[in-house]
């Protein structure tokens, strides 16, 4: 006779309803999983696709009729349709809603242009000619080598503001804290080559300004763009499916190489991703060397005693803290209290001004160290475990000692496990953004941590990371498409990060693996 549960069913049929459950419930979290992904994926990559330009025609709520340049979004048969337009009253971009009973026409406007400005904004509307000084009007063909002969004119601008004025600058500041009179010599020679580059700088800047683009838009109102601040001209109405992806690829360098504009919501994103990279790159320095000497201990010094458990019991509790509290913990010891006592010891010429008494990415850095720490202990305590007790012994038989065993047998051994508490704590500090508001990451950073100057690694400074960016992005884009498309773009290029920083640590780790464990 078959011993039955209450249930009617015997232990292969419940060992099968485990199994037809376990399998249900995964391929559901597995379709959510690919559902985001697939949601994140389109929506990103609309942000670059160019949308074309349309003439389009429509009637106002007391009546009057419009006629503008506009992107046509969210066009369903039924419901409003937003229109992104340029006109003469808003001609870097606005956008309204219209109601489909409420459009009247809507024709590609081939002779249409999105006009790509330098600080972000974009103007669509119909190219004229081009005003050349001392010149009659250019063609629209000669667009390139005009912008070529303008961005020389910059660059001169910008050589003479940084190799002359600024020295100038800065010595005659170097005079005011000395309190040299005005009249001295040095003063006055610097105060005329001054006014000297000055001039230069002017009338170079009076021919840059009469380089213009004349433009028009539905209703033939005429509009002038400096060439000076034009990024780019793109007939998108007129473009082939190949040119489409040209413009497409441009737009993704442009996306992963320049800085933010307009709020966030246009521009590019490299200040963010160069910011996301140090801050987990100095936080695995940190940590791994930490987590894994508290495992040692745990695993190969500490008696098995009471208190070793509550410390193990405390550990994998850590991991349950939730992130802002170490956010508050990081503000309040690692900043406050430690950065400013580091002001007082080392840079007390600087103060009231703090300089490392303020949120920074080192103290991001240490920040997420402490929060990802458990995870690097736990990982490594377990691949500690898994070293075979008869290569400990025979390490110690072979008369090496306790320190040599763990150093040259056991830690290599336990590198795979090593390696996956660094995973784990990559794929959570990339992705933290609420403790990282509070010690050191920014909306908006005009610097980076790197550059140039000695030290070159400036750990004081603040710095731009991508979940801030996503978290700011999702305010200003509740009603623009575009700026929404920014923000889904940030957010697959962080999902990129966080997979290219885990697959480098997983090959390293296979490698480990091949390496102490092939046999």
């Amino acid at each position: 006779m078959v011993n039955r549960t209450s249930f009617g069913l015997n232990a292969a049929q419940r060992q099968s309803l485990v199994i037809s459950l376990t399998a249900f419930f995964t391929s559901l979290l597995l379709i959510a999983l690919v559902s985001v992904l697939i949601l994140i994926s389109f929506r990103g990559t609309a942000y670059f696709w160019p949308e074309p330009i349309y003439k389009v025609t429509g009637k106002e709520e007391n009546g009057d009729t419009f006629s503008v340049l506009a992107n046509i979004f969210d066009a369903s048969s039924k419901g409003d349709i937003t229109l992104k337009y340029s006109d003469a009253s808003n001609p870097f971009g606005s956008q309204k809603l219209l109601a489909r009973e409420h459009l009247l026409s809507s024709q590609l406007a081939k002779e249409a242009a999105e006009i790509k400005l330098l600080d972000g904004r974009r103007v669509l509307a119909i190219p004229e000619h081009i005003v050349v000084p001392s010149k009659p009007a250019q063609s629209l063909d000669n667009i390139d080598d005009v912008m070529k002969n303008v961005a020389q004119i910059s660059a001169q601008i910008e050589e003479l503001n940084t190799r002359h004025l600024a020295p100038i600058h800065e010595a005659l500041s170097q005079f005011d804290k000395r309190n040299v009179v005005n009249d001295a010599p040095a003063r006055e020679k610097l105060v005329a080559s001054f006014n000297e580059y000055q001039k230069r700088v002017e009338a170079l800047e009076v021919t840059r300004a009469q380089y213009t683009l004349l433009v028009s838009f539905a209703d033939s109102t005429p509009f002038i763009i400096p060439i000076s601040s034009i990024q780019d001209v793109d007939y998108v109405s007129r473009l082939s499916t190949f040119e489409k992806w040209q413009v497409v690829f441009s737009e993704i360098g442009v996306f992963l190489t320049d800085s933010p504009k307009q709020a966030n919501t246009s521009g590019g994103v490299f200040p963010a991703l160069f910011g996301t990279v140090l801050m987990v790159f100095l936080m695995t320095i940190i940590v791994t060397p930490f987590g894994v000497l508290a495992a040692i201990y745990l695993s190969e010094y500490a008696p098995n005693t009471a208190l070793t458990t509550i410390i193990r019991v405390s550990v994998s509790n850590m991991a349950g803290v939730p992130s802002i509290v170490y956010g508050v913990f990081g503000l309040g010891f690692f900043v406050y209290t430690l950065g400013g006592s580091i002001d007082e010891l080392f840079f007390s010429d600087s103060l009231p001004a703090p300089t490392m008494g303020s949120p920074g990415v080192f103290w991001a850095a240490l920040t997420m160290a402490i929060l990802t720490l458990p995870v690097v202990i736990v990982a490594t305590e377990e691949g500690l475990r898994r070293v075979p007790d008869g290569l400990k012994a025979g390490s110690y038989a072979l008369g090496a000692t306790k320190i040599e065993t763990i150093v040259r047998t056991v830690l290599p051994i336990a590198s795979p496990g090593i390696m996956t508490g660094v995973i784990l704590a990559i794929a959570r500090a990339a992705g933290e953004v609420a403790p990282l508001m509070l010690v050191g990451a920014v909306k908006f950073a005009p610097t980076l941590p790197i550059d140039g100057e000695f030290p070159y690694l400036h750990l004081d400074r603040q710095f731009m990371h991508l979940g801030v960016l996503i978290y700011d992005g999702a305010f200003h884009s509740q009603t623009d498409g575009k700026s929404a498309s920014m923000m889904f773009a940030a957010c697959l290029l962080l999902l990129v990060v966080v997979f290219i920083l885990n697959i480098l640590a997983v090959v390293l780790r296979a490698r480990l693996r091949k390496r102490y464990l092939k046999g």
